[in-house]
């Protein structure tokens, strides 16, 4: 953004937190430095909507109204109510685990949001450190989709969208009523009311293909109340596949909760000399198991199968070989 435009969406914000009246565009382009340079009323429109869009895409709530029902024209400005951050106050651990939040989508237009977030906690006052070393640096990968469904929950929207069936080639246009995006054993899906069949159901998110464009008003959608989304997709979202695989993972004592939640106990060990339970669990998706195990860091120890161990050993050398990359690139600074 230049510096030009950037003061003059300063000024533009700073003009309408200062009224309690409905400012015309007009109005604006006579008192808000910056306007007054455009070549043409034409000119002038399409700055002016840019202005718009870009403040509330940075989360600034603009409205819109008239003074008077006397008034043909529409004006804008901002509520303080709204605009302002209350006060805001983190222990030293809910600050540490929002940074680390920011750190965890491994996606742009999501990175951007939690990005934003950040600035808007700093600006309060709130201290966040979002560069505090860990052992393991997590991700979370969202499909393509995940953004546009996202919206259309969160805009009460219906979308359509091409799917593939599982072992199927064959793709079919879907018309769905969303009503959350949830996710279960690593993988996201789209929870709502699919139109086409006039039923609840559940699509996983890899499997759409092409993109996911709304459709109606917004608004039109709503979630029924006492739904439960996370138990529908247990359900019908390949609840009926077998395990493919059984892992045996060490486990330190007092550690990796959500190891032991998944397994069962079937013994003791040692590891390097630290105590710890021998845990057995059923894996569904082998291919992603290697990600949360590795998340776990030195908490875990794969002992069987080999090729799970072998997968998480690769997935610890990247992420020591990224700290150390990291490293030597701060120093040169």
């Amino acid at each position: 953004m230049s510096t030009a435009r950037a003061e003059r969406l300063v000024n533009l914000v700073l003009a309408l937190l200062s009224t309690r009246q409905y400012l015309t565009a007009e109005r604006i382009r006579g008192i808000v430095p910056g306007y007054a340079d455009a070549a043409s009323d034409e000119a002038y429109y399409r700055m002016f909507e840019r202005d718009k869009t870009e403040l509330r895409e940075l989360g600034i709530p603009l409205e819109t109204g008239r003074n008077s029902a006397f008034d043909a024209i529409e004006g804008y400005r901002i509520a303080r109510r709204d605009y302002e951050l209350g006060e805001i106050d983190l222990a030293p651990d809910e600050a540490a685990a929002v940074g680390l939040a920011v750190r965890l989508w491994d996606s742009p237009e999501l990175t951007g949001q939690a990005q934003g977030a950040l600035v808007k906690l700093r600006a309060a006052g709130v201290e966040v450190d979002d560069q505090a070393p860990t052992v393991v640096e997590p991700r979370v990968r969202a499909e393509p989709a995940f953004g546009p469904l996202l919206a259309a929950v969160q805009n009460g929207q219906a979308v359509r969208f091409e799917y593939r069936r599982s072992g199927s080639p064959e793709r079919m246009m879907r018309t769905l009523e969303p009503w959350g995006v949830v996710s279960w054993r690593a993988r996201w899906y789209v929870v709502g009311h699919d139109r086409d069949r006039g039923a609840t159901r559940c699509f996983r998110l890899s499997r759409l293909t092409g993109q996911v464009k709304p459709v109606g008003r917004a608004g039109e959608v709503r979630r029924p109340d006492g739904i439960n989304l996370l138990q529908l997709v247990s359900v019908t979202g390949e609840a009926e596949q077998a395990p493919v695989a059984t892992a045996r993972i060490w486990v330190a004592d007092g550690r990796a909760a959500g190891v032991r939640r998944r397994g069962t106990v079937v013994g003791r060990s040692h590891a390097d000399g630290e105590e710890g339970d021998v845990v057995e669990i059923a894996l569904y998706f082998p291919e992603s198991a290697a990600d949360w195990v590795a998340a776990h860091g030195p908490d875990v120890l794969v002992l069987e199968p080999d090729v799970l161990a072998k997968a998480v050993g690769d997935r610890l050398e990247a992420i020591v070989a990224q700290q150390t990359r990291d490293a030597h690139q701060g120093s040169q600074w």
